[in-house]
């Protein structure tokens, strides 16, 4: 199958590929529901070593900064509670974990979640964090800008390989809020 966005030698649907995800992502697409259909939800196999977004795109096509979200981590504290979300950000911005974040959490302060943090606790790698199948309970901070591209790329839930996501389907993710201003330049 052609991929609706880049130029990959093979898109599949990711409900397809289970064995090639995250049992975290994997278990979330065969327990998918909202308005798009998980077959359109696609996987695309992706050399790990080119995972990382810069590199992705010199590798496999500038013209995909504009079209792929990354997912972060991060951590909001208030006293001594401790509450982990996940942000989903345009490729070409940073998340802005200090206002936007915080607010939205109610937290006092608000940081990037540490790498240990955020592979032990999603079950995913570093560099292939996904917004597809993280913990029960999670906030999934989604800036409007990707809610708004009909295809976004983002990760797995591994280093190896990516998926092109619908970008409306980002916001029926469970406990998902869409959030103006979330990623700035």
């Amino acid at each position: 199958m052609r991929a609706p966005i880049g130029h990959f030698d093979d898109a599949q649907p990711a409900p397809d590929c289970l064995d090639e995800l995250t049992r975290p992502v994997a278990d979330a697409l065969r327990h998918w529901s909202g308005s798009v259909p998980a077959e359109q939800i696609l996987y695309v196999d992706t050399d790990p070593q080119w995972a990382d977004t810069a590199v992705f795109v010199e590798h496999y096509g500038q013209e995909l900064l504009e079209q792929s979200a990354n997912c972060v981590v991060v951590a909001g504290r208030r006293g001594g509670e401790t509450t982990l979300a996940a942000c989903v950000v345009p490729s070409p911005t940073r998340v802005d974990v200090n206002g936007v974040v915080r607010r939205q959490l109610g937290a006092r302060k608000a940081s990037f979640a540490p790498m240990d943090t955020a592979v032990g606790e999603t079950g995913m790698e570093y560099g292939g964090i996904t917004p597809v199948g993280l913990p029960d309970g999670w906030p999934v901070l989604v800036d409007s800008a990707v809610v708004d591209l009909p295809y976004v790329l983002v990760g797995s839930g591994r280093r190896r390989g990516k998926l092109l996501v619908p970008g409306k389907a980002f916001a029926e993710l469970p406990r998902a809020v869409v959030l103006e201003g979330l990623g700035v330049a």
